[in-house]
């Protein structure tokens, strides 16, 4: 028995709804799945992540409180009550006061703003210079890749305390120089993962046509490279700030960061040693934000690791 089968100006003839087999108009309109972007995917898988999730509410949570509750509260961070001294944590004041009287909540506020302003700015700061400095020795490569490479191991090798301590006795125990201390080297991991992932884009097809037709080398790596290696380089940054900000509550812990009345996170757990034993809540609140935050910025690194390259995860 012979087959009849259409030869292609048949096919081509045939209406489109006859492809589709076993549905009508509506519903193979309905099969067709909506364009979505890259980030739209990301997004996508970054909220299947649970812990993600609930890191990016508890920080987003925290940043708001942070901003607007000190605004309408009647405590200050440095307005001190001799009566209310080291009183244990009640509705009035619910993480309790401290020694001279001030409520531990409003200053555990008033040092988020202090701990997130700095991890945010040092993390955008050696995100900037993590990138051109690891995107420019990629590029380049060569004698001035192993030059920039090895200015790179001599800061490596220097003892970070040393030049902390330095950073802090000329510019004094401020914001500014926290900042410009946590920045001196903690670019270096930028700069390493850029470098590495510029090296290996720089002869795809891609830059080939875009170097043939006429582009620059600032071109090649705003518009070509670095958008392309954007991924690893947007985890590496995550990481950076509670990096940033485990660093400032040290530094401030050992009394060489934020100083007094100023209320940072170590500060505060600094100022509740003499206490610890009789009054432990006035470290435990300091060091459960310190904590919840760290805790926060890590699952939430992870949760863009996984959802930048679903590789990763299997």
């Amino acid at each position: 028995m012979a087959l009849n089968i259409p030869n292609q100006e048949q096919y081509l003839s045939l209406p489109e709804e006859m492809f589709v087999i076993g549905q009508d108009d509506a519903q193979a309109e309905e099969i067709v799945r909506p364009s979505t972007t890259y980030w739209h995917d990301v997004w996508a898988r970054f909220r299947k992540d649970p812990l993600a999730l609930v890191g990016l509410i508890i920080i987003v949570a925290m940043a708001l409180l942070a901003i607007f509750l000190p605004m309408v509260s009647p405590y200050s961070y440095d307005g001190m009550d001799l009566t209310a001294m080291n009183q244990g944590p009640t509705l009035q004041h619910p993480c309790g006061t401290d020694q001279m009287g001030r409520d531990l909540f409003i200053r555990i506020l008033y040092g988020a703003r202090i701990s997130l302003t700095i991890g945010v700015v040092a993390a955008a700061i050696n995100f900037l210079i993590g990138v051109l400095y690891g995107g420019l020795s990629g590029y380049i490569g060569g004698r001035t890749d192993m030059i920039m490479m090895r200015i790179v191991d001599i800061l490596t090798s220097l003892p970070s305390l040393l030049y902390i301590v330095l950073i802090m006795l000329v510019f004094g125990s401020n914001m500014g120089s926290v900042i410009l201390a946590l920045c001196f080297t903690s670019w270096i991991g930028t700069a390493r993962v850029v470098r590495s992932e510029v090296m290996r884009l720089k002869h795809s097809e891609y830059v080939l046509a875009a170097r043939l037709s006429g582009a620059n080398t600032r071109q090649l790596l705003l518009s070509h490279l670095i958008p392309n290696a954007m991924g690893p380089i947007i985890v590496s940054t995550a990481f950076l700030i509670p990096n940033a900000i485990f660093s400032e509550s040290f530094l401030s812990f050992l009394g060489i960061g934020i100083q007094a009345p100023m209320a940072s996170w170590g500060t505060l757990a600094n100022d509740a040693i003499p206490m610890m034993l009789s009054q432990p809540y006035q470290m435990f609140f300091p060091v459960l934000a310190i904590c919840l935050t760290m805790f926060s910025f890590n699952f939430i690194g992870d949760g863009m690791r996984d959802a930048l390259d679903p590789r990763m995860k299997k």
